[in-house]
């Protein structure tokens, strides 16, 4: 009898029998399948087996979270059901396959804006601390600001602006860099070509509209003239350049014989792509950026505005969910590149981060007593009056359905105050409660009001149809019935600690950009930002599980029971061992300090993964009390990380 056998009939019968897998594969922690038919997936009684930690669908994979055994599970499941597994490249590529092109297409677009978030962010905080310093008039009867009397600040105020220029006006760096980066292409060329769409040579694009067509420069050749334009803020023509650039050069890669591409290659590919973006595709892309524009723009200063708002409000939560909402970004950093260079549009997604948020917070009033459900509500309502709101949607407000509308209908009312009284934002990025800060100064108190709008109405919403819709059991939690393993050690360590397993910045779990991590549905934990490259053991403990074929991660068992997980890397099983040496095998029972595993950071990063590295206590065993030490520069095996009673 295999040791998970009954989860694993279960489990094959509730993701819609074998019929309905198109392809299944593993990482260290989770069960990756590509269905058929999603909605045949009984979510719901899937998360309710005993060795299951929790569901969720990415990038076309349904993800059924099981932990360090996932391997022992898989090769159960794979046998029983009589199914071959594949790689998690070939899973990937299957995965694809079941999504219409509207999906592939907002895929593409999410992981070219995914890699540009953090910038957007801090562009936007930065531009958000501009205009507490620099616009609001709040000395000498309203008529000056801080930095109007105070030299300090208005240096400040001045100095500020080298950041706000770097991300908004050279967004198409970015941009360029960000889509060679997704499409496997050389990253450099697509960096200069960036800088050629944003040189200083040009006439800034922010000027464009306010200078006479007669005082544009323009390059003679004679034959024909070319407007001397910069594109800075412009999103679509950069996208459309970047996508030049990357098939000129998959296709002279193709016809190049490889011992001149080194010199061909780089030389046929951007030069071309730089004349064709500044002659053709540019010109084009910022028509249809500023048709774009101008589109959302009247629609939001229209006699119907209130229904434009309503709806999207309405909508922008589940829009999040499809991936779609990406789109809004590309239309934000375009309303922000045409005059009056505001967006009416992003206090809107700034109000619906809130709303989800508050049906999260009513939610974990209401599942105060479920010890289970509070380790996903609190961070996850954290997250979302944050800005972040995937945890929430897909972790709490989903799940149980009515929170997630409840929220909706928050947001749509808290976005008709936005736009009914025409708040505009100065710059995008800071969503949740800190977005007040990226809202002109004269539209902060209606923008509070509507804020608050956005936390009480779904607060009180979900709270009350909470108290009808949830039973005891989801209110108060039980006890699971729980997978025990038929042997158990009987000596339990005198230690009560656990050292760093790497030199580095500890932070806490929360931080990881991996929702299952910071969600703690794995359990909880630390990470690491790593300075070296070679994972030692935390304690003296036995080698329960490794990854061999991708030698990125390990579980660990100590002798009180407590059960491991190190993770290297943010989704880095997709590299498929490369740059990896996993130094121990399962079985193996290593030292405090003993090295397990070794890692190339440089190729980590290149595939564009972070390089944070987890350590998760998956199993408490007969430990109690445990304490997480974050927010100091760790020292590997000499450092605590993780204590316990």
């Amino acid at each position: 009898m295999g040791k998970y056998e009954n989860d694993v009939k279960r489990l094959l019968e509730l993701v819609g029998g074998k019929e309905n897998i198109q392809a299944v594969s593993h990482c260290m922690t989770r069960m990756r399948f590509v269905l058929v038919d999603p909605k045949k997936a009984n979510e719901k009684e899937i998360e309710e087996l005993p060795s299951v930690k929790g569901t969720f669908t990415q990038a076309g994979q349904y993800q059924v979270i099981i932990g360090n055994d996932v391997a022992i599970f898989y090769n159960e499941f794979t046998a029983y059901a009589g199914i071959e597994g594949v790689s998690k490249d070939a899973a990937k590529a299957a995965a694809k396959t079941n999504q219409n092109i509207l999906q592939k297409i907002m895929g593409t677009l999410g992981e070219i804006f995914a890699p540009l978030i953090p910038a957007l962010i801090c562009g936007g905080l930065v531009l958000g601390f501009r205009n507490v310093i620099g616009e609001i008039n709040f000395f000498n009867n309203g008529t000056q600001s801080l930095a109007d009397i105070s030299q300090f600040w208005s240096g400040m105020y001045n100095f500020l602006w080298l950041i706000g220029e770097a991300v908004f006006h050279l967004l198409p760096v970015g941009i360029v860099w960000s889509i060679t980066k997704k499409m496997g292409t050389t990253q450099i060329l697509g960096i200069i070509l960036g800088l050629t769409l944003v040189s200083s040579q040009l006439l800034n694009g922010f000027s464009v509209s306010s200078t006479p067509a007669s005082d544009i420069p323009v390059w003679d050749f004679g034959f024909a003239k070319v407007q001397m334009i910069g594109y800075q803020g412009q999103v679509i023509a950069a996208m459309m350049a970047g996508f030049v650039l990357v098939y000129l050069e998959k296709f002279f890669k193709k016809i190049c014989p490889e011992v001149i591409s080194m010199i061909v290659v780089p030389f046929c590919s951007l030069v071309p792509a730089v004349i064709i973006a500044h002659t053709v595709v540019g010109p084009i892309g910022w028509k249809i950026g500023d048709a774009i524009g101008n589109v959302v723009y009247t629609g939001l200063t229209s006699d119907f505005r209130f229904i434009f708002a309503a709806v999207f409000g309405l909508l922008y939560a589940p829009l999040v969910m499809t991936g779609l909402h990406h789109m809004t970004n590309a239309i934000d950093s375009q309303l922000l590149a045409i005059p009056p260079k505001t967006t009416i549009l992003w206090p809107m997604i700034a109000l619906s981060n809130i709303a989800q948020g508050s049906s999260v917070l009513a939610m974990s009033v209401l599942q105060k007593k479920n010890e289970r459900a509070q380790q996903v509500n609190i961070p996850a309502c954290i997250s979302c009056y944050l800005g972040v709101t995937e945890p929430a949607l897909f972790g709490v407000n989903l799940k149980y359905g009515f929170p997630l509308i409840c929220g909706m209908i928050g947001s749509s009312c808290a976005a008709m105050i936005s736009v009914g009284f025409g708040v505009q934002a100065l710059s995008i990025g800071v969503g949740g409660l800190p977005g007040i800060l990226s809202i002109k100064p004269e539209y902060y108190l209606i923008f509070l009001v509507a804020m608050i709008v956005a936390i009480v109405v779904p607060f009180g919403l979900t709270f009350v149809a909470g108290r009808i819709r949830l039973s005891a059991e989801h209110r108060f939690g039980k006890k699971r019935t729980e997978t025990v393993p038929e042997t158990e050690t009987e000596t339990v360590s005198d230690e009560k600690e656990l050292k760093a397993i790497l030199d580095g910045k500890v932070i806490p779990i929360t931080e990881v950009q991996d929702e299952v991590f910071s969600q703690k549905v794995m359990g909880d934990g630390i990470a690491i930002e790593p300075t070296n490259n070679v994972v030692t053991a935390p304690a003296d403990c036995d080698v329960s599980v490794v990854m061999a074929d991708t030698g990125h991660a390990c579980g660990l068992t100590l002798s009180n029971g407590m059960e491991l997980l190190i993770h290297v890397g943010v989704d880095t099983v997709d590299m498929g061992g490369d740059g990896f040496n996993l130094l121990v095998k399962e079985g193996d029972h290593v030292k405090a300090g003993q090295p397990l595993i070794e890692f190339d950071p440089q190729k980590i990063k290149d595939a564009g993964h972070p390089c944070t590295t987890m350590l998760i206590v998956t199993g408490e065993g007969d430990a109690s009390g445990i304490a997480m030490h974050t927010g100091m520069d760790a020292k590997a095996g000499a450092d605590t990380v993780i204590s316990w009673e």
